[in-house]
């Protein structure tokens, strides 16, 4: 029973991440993953401080963890432990995303996902680890085009350093729009 409650909390935290990401991060701004969210959507490779995320992390589980124990006992701690590990496992996603090259057909799907998001169209694709709240409230866009990233916004690891274009194993998922940089 303590796995179901876990694999519960994790669950939860999708929705909450879906929820969080549009309504905070996108439609009320005023708010301080709002701020936030707009430097990252802003600044390529701008992230809140981990210190900030480790604060807020400290706090939910201050809140949710002492509910948890009164009201289900060892069930109630493992869903608010699955509900903070999911959490976790989405910021580790999420850095990875903007960060890394690549690492499996999940995390190059996440990516487009993601990155359609962030250079095509903010209104959609709001789950950064999966696409049911988005499919379930109609904000879900397949992405089979390559993703059309600002120069401005590039990732480090998307570009060959001594051309500035797209690395040619990534060319099929991304090309670059606007000026060149100056080398």
């Amino acid at each position: 029973m303590s796995l179901v409650a876990f694999l519960a909390g994790a669950f939860l935290w999708t929705f909450l991440e879906y929820v969080i990401h549009r309504f905070l991060g996108h439609e009320r701004t005023q708010n301080p993953f709002g701020v936030e969210h707009v430097a990252h959507h802003s600044r390529g490779d701008y992230f809140a401080p981990a210190a900030k995320k480790i604060g807020a992390a400290a706090v939910f589980a201050a809140v949710l963890l002492p509910p948890g124990v009164l009201l289900g006992g060892t069930l109630g701690v493992a869903f608010v432990v699955g509900l903070l590990a999911s959490w976790m496992a989405y910021e580790v996603l999420h850095r990875l995303e903007h960060v890394h090259s690549g690492f499996g057909a999940y995390g190059r799907w996440a990516r487009r996902h993601h990155f359609y998001h962030h250079f095509h169209d903010p209104r959609v694709n709001h789950g950064v680890t999966t696409p049911l709240w988005d499919i379930v409230f109609g904000t879900y866009v397949r992405v089979d085009a390559p993703i059309r990233v600002p120069r401005k916004l590039q990732m480090r690891w998307l570009c060959d350093p001594a051309t500035q274009d797209v690395w040619p194993a990534l060319a099929g998922d991304y090309t670059l729009r606007g000026k060149a940089r100056a080398a």
